[in-house]
């Protein structure tokens, strides 16, 4: 082992390693005694693979190369795709993301639409799909405008022999409780429908509505009527019971936890384990799931704080985890054929892999390995709790400095950098992350903190962001960072901050608001100006979401001037590196060039890298790859090292830097 200064040790982690991504597994089901799941593969641009596994453990994609399984409804997503039976020749259907039609395929057929044509390009966006009869319900979502900052959404009906694909009056619709909904889901016995809806300017996990309503004899919907939630409740997920006629299980925060409950037509309803811990999440994404009951009022469940545990809920209430590894800290992807789960698995040291596991004890059977490149240079990361000023918690994820080829000199402390996540109401998790490890590897400290207003903690620590973006989630990542230098774990003089998106605006709101802590930043794509970026508008399930974040307009206007990065951009003295896509509508490039302006008024150095062909959150190899060995030169400037093999990014107060 040598000994070199933190931030020189030499890593076999690259930026290329930590662009490429890894494949990950979601939207799993079984089909029959296979399993079958999506898969995002960055090398392929980022295409997702619908991927099938055999009883005899072959693996092998679904669809040709040509096919994309993804749908762009809320913008970010849903279930795309559904399996028509329990033989694989039974086929299925998925919306496909080039023109976001439906289409239905068999293995090794080409596939058909059964969705029309939409009036503008991929205007028409469908997702999470139930099997009807000859039907497949689901969610559509209509774009009224090119730049899909107006929508409509129904549930509807799209017939399974494709009568839909030429005649866009085949499709029928079959209600439209809210602005925002997820797909329907029949009860086992056909009589009733339930699905989510809310309106703005609630957000989902804000408040939800359960809906029911009778199926008719034609298979049209009655009258729907609230069962469950409403404001300041938030529903994330409801399921029929496979066989309690009329029985739903509820994933729902009336406790301030997402917790699990049973709920009966006439609105009664009991708690199945009521714990301070989550079964759940934001609904981020339509048809997501967290719990699959199996009959007998037992189901797979995954919990915890912060990290996630699978385990098999019983119908006393008790709760018995599946896999005792500590290691494997969030559980998620969840398929059941009401006996075995497969579901995925990953760690801090573990890049994922996805296990079928019974539940009688059995060892799981590995249907897709880890990745286990680079696992000696991935840090042991930790769950730590900090106290903030008035003693209540911050969480965050800690991930020191690691290189088994590598220690550093007696008595030199790391630097440290700050990662605030995007949402911001969401999460990060406690896994490996090759961007993260591509700096701890060479001796750079990250902190991942999850401030108040992530997922995970309960909605009371959701709820601290609620008017207060700007300030909370500032004051939370200084507190983390401050944590550790009080342990003797980072050098107060080397703390640096990151973060993409809303994780941008933190640190660049932090840069202002806590000048004598940081001494330089990395800043994506990130949004700069409340008051602008409301006004300008964005894509609807957003179009609101900034009355919760800092307040209703006209009478938060003040707070948005107070809390704006760009406005407070006098109070900036530390050099970053700001990365921007001159595509990206969400947060456009006007800020980010407004923001610059005012530093070199200022005189604080930077360095400026912008993407002509990228968007909102950066997707191509090189792009990545020149930002982090910005990201890294610039911390070596900053803290005092210099950076073995990575070019130098020269921070600049001139034009162009």
């Amino acid at each position: 082992m040598r000994t070199s200064p933190y931030g020189t040790w030499t890593s076999p982690i690259g930026a290329d390693a930590a662009a490429a991504g890894q494949k990950k597994a979601e939207w799993a089901a079984f089909i029959g005694e296979e399993v079958w799941w999506t898969e995002w593969r960055p090398g392929e641009s980022g295409r997702v693979a619908l991927v099938r596994r055999a009883p005899d453990g072959s693996v092998g994609d679904a669809l040709g190369p040509g096919w994309n399984v993804r749908t762009r409804v809320i913008e970010y997503g849903g279930q795309p795709w559904l399996p028509l039976g329990a033989d694989p020749a039974a086929g299925f259907v998925f919306t496909h993301w080039d023109d976001q039609r439906v289409y239905r395929a068999v293995p090794g057929g080409r596939p058909e639409p059964i969705s029309p044509e939409p009036a503008l390009p991929g205007g028409a966006a469908y997702a999470d799909f139930s099997l009807v009869g000859d039907e497949v319900w689901c969610l559509r979502e209509v774009a009224l405008t090119a730049d899909r900052t107006e929508v409509r959404r129904d549930l509807v009906a799209l017939p399974l022999g494709g009568a839909a694909a030429a005649e866009p009056a085949a499709v029928r619709v079959l209600a439209a409780s809210h602005h925002l909904m997820t797909g329907p889901k029949v009860s086992p016995d056909g009589r009733y429908a339930c699905w989510l809806g809310w309106d703005h300017p609630q957000m989902p996990w804000d408040g939800t509505e359960l809906m029911v309503a009778p199926v008719g004899q034609d298979s049209a919907l009655g009258p729907a009527r609230v069962l469950a939630g409403g404001p300041g409740i938030a529903v994330s997920q409801a399921e029929w019971a496979p066989d309690r006629p009329g029985v739903l299980y509820v994933l729902s925060d009336t406790t301030g936890w997402w917790n699990l409950h049973e709920l009966g037509l006439d609105g009664s309803a009991r708690p199945l384990c009521a714990r301070e811990e989550e079964f759940g999440e934001a609904l981020w994404r339509i048809g997501a799931q967290w719990f699959l009951p199996v009959g007998g009022g037992r189901m797979f469940v995954t919990h915890g704080v912060g990290a996630r545990r699978l385990a098999l809920l019983e119908a006393d209430g008790s709760l018995t985890d599946l896999d005792d590894r500590e290691e494997l800290t969030e559980w998620a992807v969840l398929a059941t054929d009401g006996r075995r789960v497969a579901a995925s698995a990953a760690g801090p040291r573990s890049r994922g892999e996805l296990l079928l596991i019974g539940p009688d004890g059995e060892a799981p059977e590995v249907l897709r390995a880890a990745d286990t490149s680079y696992a000696e240079h991935l840090p042991p990361g930790y769950h730590a709790v900090f106290r903030g000023p008035e003693g209540e918690e911050v969480h965050a994820y800690v991930y020191p400095p690691h290189n088994p080829d590598f220690t550093a000199p007696e008595g030199e402390l790391p630097p440290y950098v700050v990662q605030a996540h995007g949402g911001p109401t969401t999460r990060s998790q406690l896994v490996a992350d090759l961007s993260i490890a591509f700096f701890t590897s060479r001796g750079i400290g990250v902190v991942d903190v999850q401030y108040g207003g992530s997922t995970g903690f309960g909605r009371a620590y959701r709820e601290r962001l609620r008017e207060a973006w700007g300030v909370v989630d500032v004051r939370d990542c200084a507190t983390a960072v401050r944590g550790l230098v009080a342990q003797g774990e980072a050098d107060p003089g080397r703390i640096g901050i990151r973060g993409g998106s809303a994780g941008g605006w933190t640190a660049a709101a932090s840069l202002a608001a806590e000048p004598e802590l940081y001494g330089v930043a990395g800043i994506y794509f990130p949004l700069l100006d409340p008051e602008e970026w409301r006004a300008q508008g964005t894509h609807d399930f957003e179009s609101r979401y900034l009355e919760s974040l800092i307040g209703p307009w006209p009478r938060a206007a003040a707070r948005y001037a107070e809390v704006s990065p760009l406005r407070r951009a006098d109070r900036v003295r530390a050099p970053f590196v700001l990365l921007q896509g001159l595509e990206d509508a969400v947060c456009p490039p006007v800020q980010a060039e407004r923001f610059l302006e005012r530093m070199r008024q200022n005189g604080v150095p930077h360095a400026y890298l912008a993407f002509k062909e990228e968007q909102h959150g950066f997707r191509m190899a090189q792009t990545v790859i020149d930002c982090l060995h910005a990201e890294l030169s610039a911390y070596g400037q900053v803290f005092g090292f210099e950076a073995p093999g990575v070019p130098r990014t020269e921070l600049s107060v001139a034009r162009g830097a």
